[in-house]
């Protein structure tokens, strides 16, 4: 870490003393993770709260935090149940839970290094999948009555699929710019218990009507879906949040 990391991580703890301080981050080696490092370094503040739904985990990671003793023993123990466990993650939600706010020095005070061998890539996607999905129905889908899922294909299927009954319920369409998915005009819930089995549309995005829950990946369509998305001038986390 920089030699001014704690000095300036304090000054923001003291005066935000029930968050999680974080600080942005240079990578090692230089090229690896470009698009995570980015989304890292660049969220906006109102963003360390809007995507913290997304595969990407933390917004604010867990190398960078900082906090007092006292809020760290409110929130915690960390869940030390071994490899496999996504520790971070687990606490992460919990802080929010009980009110903790999420803050980014705008510095890069950590030399963050990636390895292939590192504890984290032994924690199955499976789990971090699972965990994500229960933590969006416990803490936004209950603020909407309906919603909309953004991308007909598998991420926006297999989150339909991952829903409770109630939530599923709340699906209202799916919505997507490939001709030959819109054109089918619905998807059916095959292994389905209900009857008949659930049929919902799939609609072009203009046709849509918000709130979304967005399962494209951003910074992968050359600019293209995040043009889209900001033709129709919604507000995040308001409108839109944000899931792959």
């Amino acid at each position: 870490m920089m030699p001014q990391r704690v000095r300036l991580q304090h000054a923001a703890a003291v005066r935000h003393p029930t968050s999680i301080i974080g600080c942005q981050v240079r990578r090692e080696p230089p090229n690896s993770t470009e698009r995570y490092t980015r989304w890292i370094n660049q969220l906006a503040p109102d963003q360390l709260l809007t995507q913290v739904f997304t595969s990407n985990g933390p917004t604010v990671i867990m190398p960078t935090w900082f906090c007092s003793r006292a809020w760290f023993s409110h929130v915690g123990p960390f869940d030390e149940g071994g490899r496999g466990v996504p520790e971070d993650l687990l606490f992460f939600h919990e802080h929010l839970r009980k009110g903790g706010g999420l803050v980014r020095v705008d510095q890069s005070l950590l030399l963050y290094r990636y390895h292939p061998g590192a504890a984290t890539h032994s924690v199955l996607e499976t789990t971090i999948w699972t965990h994500r999905v229960r933590f969006l129905e416990e803490w936004a889908l209950p603020h909407w009555a309906t919603f909309t899922i953004w991308n007909a294909g598998r991420q926006g299927r297999r989150l339909y699929r991952s829903l409770t009954a109630g939530s599923r319920c709340k699906v209202v369409a799916f919505c997507d710019v490939d001709e030959n998915k819109i054109k089918k005009g619905f998807y059916c819930y095959e292994n389905s218990q209900e009857r008949p089995k659930p049929r919902v549309p799939v609609l072009h995005f203009r046709a849509a009507q918000p709130p979304f829950v967005i399962c494209v990946k951003l910074d992968l369509t050359g600019g293209a879906f995040e043009d889209n998305l900001r033709s129709l001038n919604l507000q995040e986390g308001r409108d839109f949040l944000h899931f792959s």
